[in-house]
């Protein structure tokens, strides 16, 4: 593990633990830069980018969590959406063989669990506030400024 990666886990273990993890994604995507006093123009969050990419995005990722849960792999998938490079999960989506700007993993929570991104005793709560899979894809965003999970709604009918 290199030095930013064993400090992007040990940032998110920190967060779990104070159980800041848990924005929604209107939170996410509203979130701009602290004030500094000057005035600012207002920047548009990288993650009006992600929503886009999971609008599009969204019909493959179900399909793949229906198959880990089918196949008995998980009853909880997790997919992870960074720009950048992760060493969790299998490859899904690559945004640089669709043209877009996330790439999109598949994992599950006994693997975050195993990596210790999530925390053996914090395990139940997370479970609490898990959204049902067949409604909602659970996906950890992974940005330079750290990382969290939200929870993206499939398209009805």
């Amino acid at each position: 593990m290199t030095e930013c990666e064993d400090c992007l886990l040990k940032f998110i273990q920190s967060n779990i633990q104070n159980s800041t993890l848990k924005m929604d994604r209107e939170e996410l995507l509203s979130a701009t830069p602290e004030d500094s006093g000057q005035p600012q123009k207002k920047q548009e969050s990288p993650l009006v980018s992600l929503e886009k990419d999971l609008e599009f995005y969204a019909d493959a990722i179900k399909e793949v969590s229906i198959e880990i849960m089918v196949e008995g792999i998980s009853a909880h998938p997790i997919f992870i959406a960074h720009q950048h490079e992760v060493n969790i999960g299998e490859l899904i989506l690559n945004k640089e063989e669709l043209n877009t700007d996330w790439t999109i993993q598949a994992s599950t929570l006994e693997e975050f669990v195993e990596k210790g991104i999530i925390k053996k005793d914090k395990k139940e709560a997370f479970l609490k506030v898990y959204k049902r899979p067949e409604d909602f894809m659970c996906v950890f965003v992974v940005v330079p400024e750290g990382a969290n999970f939200i929870y993206y709604p499939y398209k009805k009918g």
